[in-house]
């Protein structure tokens, strides 16, 4: 049973959330579940990362965080 959790909040432009959630989507989407909230004045992706202990959490979490950042340089260069 899970008992482990972490959220990870970015915030952007529509395009930006919008870019990186589906650059992750295809990862493994059992561990993780991801959203887009529009607020006032942006817009927040929220994935929550789920797991059975602190190893498996930290795990996939190092692995969004890898595919995040590979996306955001990959945004930056297009700017």
């Amino acid at each position: 049973m899970e008992s482990v959790s972490t959220t990870l909040e970015m915030n952007g432009s529509r395009s930006h959330v919008e870019a990186l959630l589906a650059g992750i989507s295809a990862d493994d989407p059992d561990t993780f579940d991801a959203e887009i909230i529009q607020s006032k004045d942006d817009f927040q992706l929220k994935i929550v990362v789920s797991g059975e202990n602190l190893a498996t959490v930290r795990s996939t979490v190092d692995d969004l965080l890898a595919c995040l950042g590979a996306i955001e340089s990959t945004l930056n260069s297009l700017k």
